[in-house]
């Protein structure tokens, strides 16, 4: 069943998406618990093939093929999958799900993460582009998969802006936008499905609320699209890093 309040949210996240690139699990995820009072586990569930979903969308409308860098790509899921992958067995079993009141603070951590991961980002690309890649680059890489993997599993959040971030500190002058919004999703769509995964054996997606909210969002993330390119994206995404920290503060108080 179709309920138009899910589909209205979808198509505001979606719209933000669209013109900004980021921001699918940690916008999605808070508005879920905050406004429509759905469970942690359901909203962390639904949320991961939502942004799965809206991801492989987005891939196709910003046209990455041929821009990805795989050999980054491999490193992030060298750290990130394993590391999603355990998570998912364990909340397939139960045992992480159970205690509502950390799993809110820890949503709204990541959340906060993400907001300043926005605004800080064409700093730490400024501070990096002066000393360029070095060879620890790899080793960070694995290591800030890994913790995107466990930051995604736990709550759905942090795969597109934590990812565009660490793209950006590690390698600033190898990821030009085009190539940073291919790469990055790249990685973050096997991240999503694999992290997902735990939530279907808990059977804890909601399938009616994920069909409102794609019904919503794929044509929202079409018109944003077209939209970014007239609108001054920088500002979008400041905005954006507002609303997540309003909403980051009050999961975590």
């Amino acid at each position: 069943m179709i309920t138009l309040s899910y589909t209205l949210a979808g198509a505001l996240t979606g719209l933000l998406v669209g013109m900004t690139g980021v921001g699918a699990g940690a916008m999605m995820t808070p508005v879920l618990l905050l406004v429509f009072g759905v469970a942690p586990a359901t909203a962390i569930a639904t949320d991961l093939w939502f942004s799965a979903i809206t991801k492989i969308v987005g891939a196709g409308i910003h046209h990455a093929g041929g821009q990805v860098d795989w050999p980054i790509v491999k490193k992030l899921w060298l750290g990130s999958l394993p590391v999603a992958l355990g998570v998912a067995l364990l909340v397939s079993l139960g045992g992480l799900h159970q205690q509502v009141s950390w799993l809110n603070k820890a949503i709204g951590v990541v959340v906060i993460l993400t907001a300043l991961g926005l605004f800080v980002a064409p700093r730490i690309q400024a501070l990096a582009g002066r000393h360029g890649q070095s060879e620890r680059s790899s080793y960070w890489t694995v290591l800030c998969g890994a913790f995107m993997g466990l930051c995604v599993a736990l709550t759905s959040a942090g795969a597109g802006t934590l990812g565009s971030v660490a793209l950006l500190a590690l390698f600033p002058r190898r990821m030009t936008p085009h190539r940073l919004v291919a790469t990055d999703l790249a990685h973050a769509i096997p991240l999503t499905l694999l992290a997902g995964l735990g939530y279907l054996f808990l059977r804890a997606v909601d399938w009616p609320m994920l069909l409102s909210l794609l019904l919503g969002s794929i044509p929202a993330i079409v018109l944003g699209s077209l939209l970014a390119q007239r609108l001054p994206g920088r500002a979008l995404q400041l905005l954006l890093a507002l609303v997540l920290i309003s909403a980051g503060v009050k999961l975590v108080g």
